[in-house]
């Protein structure tokens, strides 16, 4: 092999990357907000959305396959309706990435500042410029961080449903008239309110197409990621809400602005696990981390092919 082909993104890379991109602060913080407003069918959102995102991706994917390139659904909106829809595409999806940039590392940078009792600004600025370093250099090392931060934050979620599905049948008591009491408190409008929240828990998944053009093989690398993140992703969100809507009373079940308040948290203590709190905040920080990792990558990879086109 040689050292160009090593230094390219393997299978394993692009399907964490895509599950890292997926399994967010957005899941361990946010999904309580779904809960609230369209309750247990919220799960029938995450179905659904599910199906959809399957679709899109499948059909990216196999253009991604066909036409590998760095400029991802930019450059094929460009191939099919012109410069324009390019242009528009790729500055769009540039603009939001770099406001979101803002509000993952704002997060991470004040539970670490908290922790070390220094400015917010500080680990931000530490942040920032280690993770540009790491773009900088070759795309193999990028993947790797986003590898084992992708690692951490799947196995978290492995071992919160093996948790729960113990808590389930063991000894926990299930909130199973709650479960379906609560099914749809808001009827169709609160279900439609909860596809939006659902759908932006799925964003990031499309990354897997811009990092297939450095990847050895991306015929074969894009099909055989996409198959995996989309079913695992699946099973992760849908598995993560029953276990939340089972156990924890819809009154202890909100919109989380820190860590302590996540439903996650909420579940380790009926477990009555210790430091739930102070844990959940160390998974946060590495799916923020993680997350800004892979928005630098995505963002820098995408004004580069459109500068390189003109």
């Amino acid at each position: 092999m040689s050292s160009s082909e090593s230094n390219k993104l393997k299978t394993r890379h692009l399907t964490m990357m895509g599950l890292g991109s997926a399994i967010g602060a957005g899941l361990f913080l946010g999904v309580g907000v779904g809960i609230q407003i369209a309750g247990t069918s919220i799960l029938i959102a995450y179905l659904v959305a599910g199906v959809l995102v399957t679709l899109i991706m499948y059909m990216l994917g196999e253009m991604a396959s066909a036409r590998p390139s760095l400029g991802s659904f930019s450059t094929y909106a460009g191939q099919a309706f012109g410069n324009w829809a390019r242009f528009t595409m790729g500055w769009l999806y540039w603009f939001m990435l770099i406001m979101v940039m803002g509000a993952e590392i704002t997060g991470a940078a004040a539970i670490l500042g908290g922790w070390f009792g220094v400015d917010p600004w500080i680990p931000a600025l530490v942040a920032v410029v280690f993770f540009a370093v790491v773009n900088f250099g070759a795309v193999r090392g990028f993947g790797e961080f986003e590898f084992w931060f992708a690692i951490i934050k799947v196995a978290v979620i492995v071992a919160f449903l093996v948790l729960g599905a113990w808590l389930i049948f063991g000894p926990a008591e299930t909130q199973t008239s709650s479960f379906v009491e609560n099914f749809a408190p808001n009827g169709v409008p609160g279900l439609a309110a909860g596809l939006l929240a659902v759908a932006f828990a799925f964003g990031g998944i499309e990354l897997v197409t811009i990092a297939a053009a450095e990847s050895e093989d991306p015929a074969h690398n894009v099909a055989t990621a996409v198959r995996a993140i989309i079913f695992r992703i699946i099973v992760f969100y849908l598995g993560a809400v029953a276990v939340i809507t089972l156990l924890l009373p819809f009154s202890r079940i909100q919109d989380a602005d820190v860590a302590a308040q996540s439903p996650f948290t909420e579940v380790l203590r009926v477990a009555e696990i210790p430091y739930a709190a102070t844990f959940m905040e160390l998974v946060i920080v590495v799916a923020l981390l993680s997350a800004f990792n892979a928005q630098i990558y995505a963002t820098s990879r995408l004004v580069f092919d459109m500068a390189r086109d003109g």
